[in-house]
């Protein structure tokens, strides 16, 4: 079996506390180097492509340069989700690997950086994307579409994105799907709803339906454990531990086989998956 592609959370430690992210019951950890490798030796036959991102924030891990180097010297794609609000710091680390794509999450700004400080930020966060762009794409989202309060915010990005892109207003709101609506060459901007994790303590409805969860991806916590998919962010599905079992062990468990096959039938088997909004209804 092979994925489209690998998430790995590196650390779950963030420097922002955003409202709508998750709150994890998990202790904060950073992933050593030595566990990193150990992992991107296991998957590396299962996968071109991994995503350094499940909570937390990557770029605050302190080896994150030894991180990168062991992901590109083995090939891999790398990709990464940030809030942004290291970029600038970490600029010189970024620029020396090669990368991918890189998501900067700009909606997690308007609540933790003070309202004097927007202006700064998002011009930071342009500056590098221009910067970057010519060796790997950049995804500017905005995930708050459906948040009144964010207003004043968004208006704020969109006004320093059309000045930095040459764009005007109405080129910047049309709706678009997919990758987004691209801004230049390699940047992309995409709006979304603000998004809802999902919950073990609600009662889910969403009964039949299907997934891309152990189909194109799973992910691995910072503790090394392996759970079907990028959202089951406090392990209620755990699978295996990858510091201990091999991947294909651990896919090749009763628990795998019976999410995966459920999800081919269009049938909900983790209580968990019925209250989550982001798999493909029927």
């Amino acid at each position: 079996m092979r994925f489209k592609k690998i998430y790995i959370e590196i650390t779950n430690s963030c420097n922002f506390d955003c409202s709508f992210c998750f709150k994890t019951s998990r202790p904060k950890k950073f992933m050593s180097v030595a566990e990193f490798k150990l992992i991107v030796d296991k998957i590396r036959p299962f996968t071109n492509y991994i995503y350094l991102h499940v909570l937390g924030e990557p770029l605050l891990h302190p080896q994150l340069d030894e991180i990168l180097t062991i992901a590109g010297d083995s090939g891999l794609y790398i990709n990464i989700t940030t809030n942004g609000s290291l970029l600038e710091r970490k600029k010189e680390i970024l620029l020396r690997h090669s990368i991918r794509q890189i998501n900067i999450s700009l909606h997690d700004a308007e609540e933790n950086i003070p309202k004097d400080k927007w202006n700064e930020y998002l011009q930071s966060s342009l500056d590098f994307a221009t910067e970057q762009a010519e060796n790997t794409y950049i995804c500017l989202r905005l995930w708050n579409t459906t948040n009144k309060k964010s207003a004043e915010f968004n208006a704020l990005c969109f006004e320093k994105m059309g000045v930095a892109f040459n764009l005007s207003s109405e080129f910047l709101h049309q709706e678009t799907t997919g990758n987004g609506l691209k801004l230049s060459d390699h940047i992309f901007l995409q709006r979304s709803p603000r998004f809802e994790w999902p919950d073990e303590t609600h009662i889910g409805e969403q009964i039949k339906k299907t997934c891309y969860a152990l189909r194109d991806h799973i992910a691995i916590l910072s503790d090394g454990q392996v759970v079907p998919c990028c959202l089951d962010a406090d392990a209620n599905m755990k699978l295996g531990d990858i510091f201990t079992e091999n991947l294909a062990d651990i896919l090749d468990t009763r628990r795998a086989k019976d999410i995966k096959l459920g999800f081919e039938q269009h049938k909900v088997v983790e209580p968990i998956c019925a209250t989550c909004g982001f798999s493909s209804h029927l």
